[in-house]
């Protein structure tokens, strides 16, 4: 019986500085295995955490960092827990894929946004040469329209861009018509907006 000090799983997260569901799929892939506790808490071995301290601090040139990418348009998706499971199936994918996943972004916001804070740390990443493959569910989970443009950006910077399903999921679809509503009611009240300003215009040259 060994007296090995054992770390928690926060304690290796702030140790090898990444993000615990990182941790977690480490685990899964056998990178960095756990054991478990009775409550079946996860334990780290004092020599295992050290060995990948040094395999992280030895200077190499990383061929492929991935970074997971999962949205949804609305808190009640999150809250049935819709962005929970297309985590979970976008683990699933890296691991059948054998990608050992770097970044995790988990994000709540419209895909007719393009200024959302996760989006934008991912952009950040790849101007910086820190990830070098980006995994989504589908292309419309990174930005409903526009996509090629971005995309070219990120292969710009040596970032390929890679999705798990060519076609959306019904409830995906619903999401896209929704957005398309939106799109439309922000169109037609900016039309009509221009169209009360030049109205008010013609009225005074009448007065």
């Amino acid at each position: 019986m060994t007296n090995e000090k054992l770390y928690t799983l926060s304690d290796v997260a702030k140790l090898l500085n990444v993000h615990q569901d990182t941790l977690r799929l480490w685990d899964k892939s056998g990178k960095l295995v756990s054991i478990r506790t009775k409550g079946g808490h996860r334990r780290y071995k004092e020599s295992v955490v050290h060995e990948m301290m040094n395999i992280i601090k030895e200077p190499e040139v990383i061929s492929n960092v991935i970074c997971i990418y999962c949205r949804v348009s609305s808190n009640e998706q999150k809250t049935k827990g819709d962005l929970e499971r297309q985590k979970q199936r976008l683990y699933e994918y890296c691991i059948q894929k054998k990608y050992i996943v770097e970044y995790i972004f988990e994000e709540v916001g419209s895909g007719l946004n393009d200024k959302r804070p996760k989006l934008l740390k991912m952009m950040d990443l790849a101007k910086e040469r820190k990830i070098t493959k980006i995994v989504i569910e589908h292309k419309d989970r990174l930005i409903r329209f526009n996509k090629n443009i971005l995309i070219k950006y990120f292969e710009s910077h040596g970032v390929t861009v890679e999705w798990s399903q060519e076609t959306l999921e019904l409830s995906y679809q619903n999401e896209l018509v929704e957005d398309m509503l939106s799109l439309i009611a922000s169109f037609s009240s900016k039309l009509y907006g221009k169209r009360s300003a030049e109205n008010r215009k013609i009225k005074k040259r009448e007065l």
